[in-house]
C-alpha cells in the first residue's frame, strides 16, 4: 500500500462529518466519545472562545491522535465553532459568561443548553475547559506580564473542594497537574501555577462561567490556561501535558501516535490534514494546499457534502467560493466549477512508473517519474495543467515537467488532478503526487 493510500485509510478511520457554514451563522459543535463508556468519564472542552487556538487544537488532537485504551473520554473540540472561524473571543458576546442566565433569544442559547446537558450527564465526573490566557499568572505582582491580572500558564479552580464522591479535592488535583507540567517544562520561564478564583466569594464574572456552572451541578471542573505569549504548538504541548495528568488521576489509559515534544506536537497539528467530498469521489490533502484551487468540481444545485480528518475543518460558502478552514486558519479557497455528478464508483486503470494499477476515485497515488492514464471509452479524461500539442492525455507517459506548475493543488508543485467525466457529468478525481 502506498503512503498516499495509507493516509487515505487514516482519513477513513478519523472521519468527521462536516457541516457547511455559511457567513453569519452558527454551527453545531462535535461531541466525540472515545474509549469504553463508563461512569467515570472525563469531559474535555475546547473552543469556547475562538481566539484561543491552543485550547481547541489540543482538544482536536485528543480526538484524532489519541487512543483511549481504558476508560471513557468525551471531547468537545469546537464548542463555539463560529467564533473559531471568526478568530473572535465571541461574535455574540463571551460564551464563557453565559452559564448563569441566558435569554432564549441569544443566538448561542441552543449551544449553551446542549453543553450544559453534557456537563450534567451522570457519567461525567471531571471536566477540563481549555483556554489560552494572556501573560503568566502569578499570585503576587512581578511585572506587567507576570501578575495576578494575567491568566496564562495556570491551572484554574473556583474553590478548594466540593462535596462529591469522586475528585472533590479540587486544590489537591490541581496541584498534582501543576507539578506534572512543571516537571516537563520546555523552558523554565514557562512555569505553571495554581489560580484559585474563589468564585463563590463574590467574583461576579466567574459566577457566569462554564466551570462554576459545572461545580454547582456537582461536577469537578477545572480550567487549564496556556499562555498566549507562547506559539500555538507550545501551548498545545502544555495543554496535553495537563490532560494526560488528569487522565492518569482518573485511571484512564491512552496511547498517542506522536511524541509529546514541541516538535512532535507541531507535526501532529500541521501534517496529514485531509478533506473528502461526495462520498470520497475527491480527496484533498490540505497540509500545503494552494491559496486558491480553480475550477473545482462542485455538485450543482446541492449543499456541499464533505468529511474531514479532524473536527476543526469546515467549509464556508460565499458566492461561488468555498473556503476551507482548519480552526481559524483558512487553508484554501475552492473556486466552484458546478457540475452534474455521476454516481458511478468504478475503479480506473493507470500505470505508475511502469506498474499497472486499478485505483478508485479519490485515491492519491505516489509517482516517482511518470504516470500513464489508460484510455477508457466510458470516460473523458482531463489531466489538469497537462500540455500536449496533440491534445492526447491518455496512453502516454506524463512527467512532472509536462504539467504546468501553477495547476498543482499544493504550493510545492507536486500534486496534480486527473478528472474523469461521463458525457456531461463529473465522475471522480484521482491525484498524482510526485515524490
Amino acid at each position: 500500500m502506498s503512503l498516499g493510500m495509507l493516509k487515505l485509510y487514516k482519513l477513513v478511520l478519523l472521519i468527521f462529518v462536516g457541516t457547511l457554514l455559511s457567513a453569519n451563522t452558527t454551527m453545531e459543535f462535535n461531541h466525540i466519545k472515545k474509549g469504553v463508556q463508563d461512569e467515570n468519564t472525563l469531559l474535555v472542552i475546547g473552543g469556547i472562545q475562538g481566539d484561543e487556538p491552543g485550547g481547541f487544537i489540543s482538544a482536536s488532537l485528543l480526538a484524532t491522535h489519541y487512543e483511549i485504551t481504558k476508560g471513557s473520554v468525551w471531547i468537545v473540540p469546537n464548542l463555539n465553532f463560529y467564533s473559531i472561524i471568526k478568530r473572535s473571543r465571541g461574535p455574540y458576546g463571551d460564551m464563557n459568561r453565559k452559564f448563569a442566565y441566558l435569554s432564549k433569544k441569544d443566538p448561542e442559547y441552543k449551544t449553551v443548553e446542549r453543553i450544559k446537558n453534557l456537563i450534567k450527564d451522570d457519567r461525567v465526573k471531571l471536566i477540563v475547559n481549555l483556554h489560552d490566557g494572556s501573560g503568566f499568572y502569578r499570585e503576587k505582582y512581578v511585572d506587567s506580564m507576570h501578575s495576578p491580572h494575567r491568566w496564562g500558564q495556570a491551572s484554574i479552580i473556583d474553590q478548594k473542594k466540593i462535596d462529591v464522591e469522586k475528585y472533590g479535592n479540587l486544590e489537591d488535583i490541581s496541584r498534582k497537574v501543576v507539578k506534572h507540567v512543571n516537571n516537563n517544562l520546555l523552558k523554565s520561564k514557562d512555569i505553571y501555577t495554581q489560580h484559585n478564583t474563589k468564585t463563590k466569594d463574590g467574583d461576579k464574572e466567574m459566577e457566569k462561567s462554564l466551570t462554576y456552572f459545572a461545580i454547582n451541578n456537582g461536577k469537578s471542573a477545572f480550567g487549564n490556561e496556556a499562555s498566549k505569549n507562547l506559539p500555538t504548538h507550545k501551548r498545545v504541548y502544555y495543554h496535553l501535558l495537563a490532560l494526560e495528568k488528569y487522565m492518569d488521576i482518573m485511571g484512564i489509559e491512552y496511547k498517542r501516535d506522536f511524541n509529546l515534544t514541541a516538535k512532535g506536537v507541531y507535526g501532529a497539528i500541521n501534517n496529514d490534514i485531509y478533506i473528502s467530498f461526495y462520498n470520497n469521489k475527491i480527496n484533498l490533502p490540505l497540509d500545503n494546499a494552494r491559496h486558491t484551487i480553480n475550477y473545482f468540481p462542485i455538485k450543482e444545485n446541492e449543499k456541499i457534502d464533505f468529511k474531514a480528518s479532524n473536527p476543526l475543518t469546515t467549509v464556508i460558502k460565499t458566492g461561488d467560493n468555498y473556503a476551507v478552514y482548519y480552526g481559524n486558519r483558512k487553508l484554501s479557497n475552492l473556486k466552484a466549477d458546478y457540475q452534474k455528478y455521476d454516481i458511478k464508483d468504478n475503479g480506473v486503470d493507470v500505470q505508475i512508473d511502469g506498474i499497472n494499477q486499478n485505483v478508485k476515485f479519490g485515491s492519491i497515488i505516489d509517482v516517482k517519474k511518470w504516470f500513464l492514464i489508460k484510455s477508457d471509452k466510458k470516460y473523458r479524461i482531463n489531466v489538469i495543467g497537462y500540455t500536449n500539442k496533440k491534445k492526447i492525455e491518455t496512453d502516454i507517459k506524463i512527467r512532472k515537467s509536462n504539467i504546468i506548475n501553477r495547476f498543482s493543488i499544493d504550493k510545492k508543485g507536486k500534486i496534480y488532478r486527473v478528472e474523469y467525466y461521463s458525457a456531461d457529468k463529473f465522475v471522480g478525481m484521482i491525484l498524482m503526487r510526485f515524490r
